[in-house]
């Protein structure tokens, strides 16, 4: 009995040995679990829950905080709610333009506390916004969207009261960026509309410009392709570097003068101009004659006196040279 017991005993210690390396060898090791059970270290960043489009407000529902590595978070980046929702007194802002799903909110993208979706906030360091008048035509049809880049034209009539009008066109400024059409600044707006008005982004001077040109004649979008930033070196386009027609060019006129022979006592000699053109024709003109002086008067002859209040007796020729016929 005493040996069946001691095999007995035996066995379930062999049987427990190779339990002990089989649970050994199969199950992880204990550090390797605690390393992946520890916590990402990074730093909070507020982000978007799902994509917001321009003039979006914010609140709790729509942000939410994720731990990005410190090498990933943007400048700038809000890394507690409070900051956003909290501002001004708990003003909430709305989204300057579009931001997907998951983007680290930042302050050029949202508005001041509790505003509304502004122009103001999207101009640059350096420029002003400055609005100009335009047209379905002269606002390139309305496909001038917040965004897009444009050069601006003038022109003008520099002969407004004169029978036949003399044009002339000149640009303005080069590669300036859209800020609004009408009351729209939407970033991400695509649906072109018939513009009113157009909000461009331009330095100082630039605005200067533009108000002298406004009152000088009629401005108009030139819309550049996306991307572009060349600035082109142009001149003043008038009427005449283009149209035809304006008549043949006029011919040389030579004008030669020629004294007349008159006799010596007599009035002052005629002046006549013989006008030849130049190029073609023989024709001549001549000057109209001036009008020959009136010949002298002959003097009266003295009174005779008359005698005895006896009338005086002028001869007939005497009279008819000093009385009316």
């Amino acid at each position: 009995m005493r040996v069946v017991t001691i095999v007995s005993l035996g066995a379930c210690a062999l049987f427990g040995l190779g339990a002990l390396v089989v649970a050994k060898t199969m199950m992880p090791n204990s550090k390797a679990v605690a390393k992946i059970a520890a916590p990402v270290a990074g730093v909070p960043v507020v982000v978007a829950k799902a994509g917001m489009k321009f003039g979006d407000r914010l609140d709790a529902g729509k942000i939410e905080i994720l731990k990005l590595p410190s090498n990933a978070v943007p400048e700038g980046a809000f890394t507690t709610v409070a900051q956003v929702l909290a501002q001004d007194g708990g003003g909430a802002p709305v989204a300057l333009e579009p931001i997907a799903a998951r983007e680290p909110l930042l302050p050029s993208k949202l508005s001041g506390p509790g505003a509304r979706a502004s122009v103001a906030a999207e101009i640059g360091d350096g420029f002003r916004a400055y609005t100009i008048k335009v047209s379905d035509v002269t606002g390139v049809g309305g496909h001038a969207l917040p965004g897009d880049r444009v050069d601006v034209v003038l022109m003008r009539d520099l002969t407004p009261d004169g029978g036949k009008h003399s044009f002339v066109s000149e640009v303005v400024i080069q590669n300036v960026r859209v800020l609004g059409v009408d009351l729209n600044a939407d970033l991400a707006s695509n649906k072109p509309a018939t513009p009113n008005t157009a909000t461009l982004e331009v330095t100082i001077p630039d605005a200067q410009k533009l108000a002298v040109a406004g009152d000088l004649g009629k401005l108009s979008l030139a819309l550049r392709k996306t991307g572009s930033t060349e600035v082109t070196k142009t001149a003043p386009m008038h009427t005449a570097n283009f149209v035809g027609g304006g008549g043949a060019a006029p011919r040389a006129v030579h004008v030669s003068h020629r004294m007349s022979a008159v006799p010596a006592g007599a009035p002052a000699p005629t002046l006549i101009a013989i006008v030849e053109a130049g190029g073609g024709g023989s024709g001549k003109t001549r000057a109209p004659k001036a009008k020959p002086a009136a010949p002298p008067t002959a003097p009266a002859p003295p009174p005779v006196p008359a005698s005895g209040g006896a009338k005086a007796d002028f001869g007939p020729a005497i009279q008819s040279s000093i009385l009316p016929s």
